[in-house]
């Protein structure tokens, strides 16, 4: 099994001082040429690979930030790493993303490992609604942004998306359709998401006057599976209603499975809305209207308040909560011949 050489087998190699070998890597201007090029020369030979980790250690500031997201299954947190990615990479910094696989007890194990790892600093889509997780892990003193939802019982900035409007967005679409009897399907109720869409469904069929009636179907996840089994259940209703509004992309596209399966026509019997637009709505069977995040803004944006935090003008930095603004992209899957 190959040993990891060191910077002391390179200086015996040299035969210089551990001390020179470090001047020649970090500061070369201190060292003699001829010294440098047989320091160098021994580096070249035993395949030295100095340690970035153990020297940001030492210094005590890590060039990696920790990027830990709720499902990297979904194509929205694809979109937010690589606005993430792009805002770290400007400034020198990598990356390490992480999924927590809308598990909080997952969420607490990789916390823990970037207290180890003394990440420069961690950007988080919190699984765990209570706040201890992230609360407990701030005690370490490593800086952290909440991205897509804000944990009020946690310090911090945050960046994320009006739900409440980019529900009503949705909700206002389909009762401009005409439809009066509608589906709510969403993931579990305890992440604010869910909550905050469905809060944002029913203030405005309230306020709209028109009577119109909104079910609830809740699922234990945010994905196709979820999504088809939703689907399932509407097929079984009666009557059934005739717009469905899904609180992620992904869900709505499992649904849409299990209707145009079982024969249902999009939209003319059944309207459907899902929210975040990623790829995929619009290259569906039937293109479906969405209400779209700005993902990859929302991932930029989070980094660059994190770098700003971590960087040499830390002390000056304030807390901050972003709060982007959704819009409705309208498509095949809501344009039926109602209203």
């Amino acid at each position: 099994m190959s040993r990891t050489i060191g910077i002391k087998e390179v200086a015996r190699a040299a035969g210089v001082s551990v001390g020179t070998v470090s001047n020649v890597i970090n500061r070369p201007a201190m060292v003699a040429e001829e010294t440098r090029v047989r320091v160098r020369s021994a580096i070249e030979r035993l395949g030295y690979v100095r340690s970035e980790s153990a020297r940001h250690l030492r210094a005590g500031r890590s060039r990696i930030i920790a990027l830990l997201v709720m499902d990297m299954a979904n194509p929205f947190f694809v979109d937010v790493a690589s606005g993430a990615e792009r805002a770290a990479r400007a400034a020198g910094l990598g990356v390490m993303l992480c999924n927590s696989a809308q598990s909080a007890a997952e969420e607490a194990d990789y916390l823990a490992l970037f207290a180890e790892q003394r990440v420069r600093g961690v950007l988080i889509t919190p699984t765990d609604t209570t706040g201890r997780n992230l609360i407990d892990f701030q005690r370490h003193g490593i800086p952290s942004v909440s991205v897509d939802r804000v944990v009020p019982s946690a310090e911090g900035c945050s960046v994320s998306v009006d739900d409440i409007e980019g529900a009503g967005l949705a909700v206002r679409h389909l009762l401009d359709r005409g439809h009066r009897d509608l589906a709510y399907v969403s993931g579990p109720m305890h992440l604010s998401q869910c909550r905050d869409r469905h809060t944002g469904a029913t203030d405005v069929l309230l306020s709209s006057g028109t009577g119109a009636t909104l079910r609830h179907i809740e699922g234990e996840r945010m994905d196709v599976a979820t999504g088809r089994d939703a689907g399932a259940r509407l097929l079984g209703m009666s009557p059934r209603p005739t717009a469905v509004f899904c609180a992620n992309d992904l869900m709505a596209l499992g649904v849409l499975q299990a209707l145009y399966g079982a024969g249902v026509s999009i939209p003319g019997e059944v309207a459907l809305v899902g929210y975040d637009d990623i790829e995929f709505a619009s290259a569906a069977a039937v293109p479906l209207t969405s209400v779209r995040q700005p993902a990859y803004r929302m991932g930029r944006a989070a980094a660059d308040l994190l770098i700003e935090e971590t960087g040499d003008e830390a002390a000056q930095h304030e807390h901050r909560r972003i709060v982007l603004q959704p819009e409705l992209v309208v498509r095949a899957s809501s344009l039926s011949p109602r209203g």
